[in-house]
């Protein structure tokens, strides 16, 4: 059951910084090591196994064995929003004072496009969703999300597989949800959707991981691919 006590736990757990640069690493859906995330921390190995002990003991982390190894990954796309939107509240203007408000990431390639967890974020990731919207693809985006026969014709036609998405969907993971956008602030396309459409575009080509960060790199043919199928025009920098 829901208490203000167990809110107070979890909001102090997320408000060390330690754990929050541990918590902030594993946005990109990766899954490290003690030794690595204790490096992105700044603290010893022995260190970050009791933060991550911590974590994973109040569910916010998950931990998988693989021979001699531990790799700790966020334990739900929940708890991935719900990092998300604390980034977005520490970034409001009411929270820096005397400074120019700048919203999300400082560099320009992540602003462009990144991963949230496990689905695409930034400036063509708003993009998307807003064209889907006007095409009515999607509706209601705002309020929950809600893809329609229209728009899962068009999913299908471009090579998301809308069916895999469906069976994943569980009580705590939605087919269709908004994801208020870190930097654009409004709202991009989360859920299992979400993620079977940024699968569709690595696995296309269309756009590329970059290792050790959050950023998405879109290819020339993902150039072409979103002018297309998006009327989304940008600049790729590489093929």
């Amino acid at each position: 059951m829901l208490t203000t006590t167990g809110i107070a736990e979890i909001a102090a757990l997320v408000g060390d910084p330690t754990r929050t640069a541990m918590l902030v690493a594993l946005m990109d859906g990766r899954a490290l090591t003690a030794t690595e995330l204790a490096n992105v921390a700044g603290v010893t190995p022995q260190t970050a196994s009791s933060h991550l002990g911590r974590l994973t003991d109040a569910g916010l982390l998950t931990v998988e064995r693989q021979g001699r190894h531990r790799y700790h990954r966020l334990a739900s796309s929940i708890v991935a929003t719900m990092i998300e939107g604390i980034m977005t509240v520490a970034a409001e203007p009411g929270n820096r004072p005397n400074r120019a408000v700048r919203t999300g990431p400082r560099d320009v390639a992540m602003r462009r496009a990144r991963s949230c967890y496990d689905h695409l974020a930034g400036e063509i990731a708003v993009k998307i969703a807003d064209r889907m919207s006007e095409r009515g693809h999607i509706e209601h985006l705002a309020e929950g999300g809600e893809l329609t026969d229209e728009g899962v014709a068009f999913l299908r036609s471009i090579r998301v597989d809308v069916d895999v998405a469906l069976t994943r969907v569980t009580r705590r993971r939605l087919f269709c949800r908004p994801c208020l956008d870190w930097s654009e602030r409004r709202p991009h396309i989360a859920g299992t959707i979400g993620a079977a459409l940024l699968t569709a575009c690595f696995e296309q080509g269309w756009m590329r991981p970059t290792n050790g960060s959050r950023t998405v790199t879109i290819t020339q043919s993902g150039t072409r691919a979103l002018d297309t199928n998006f009327g989304i025009k940008h600049e790729s920098r590489i093929d």
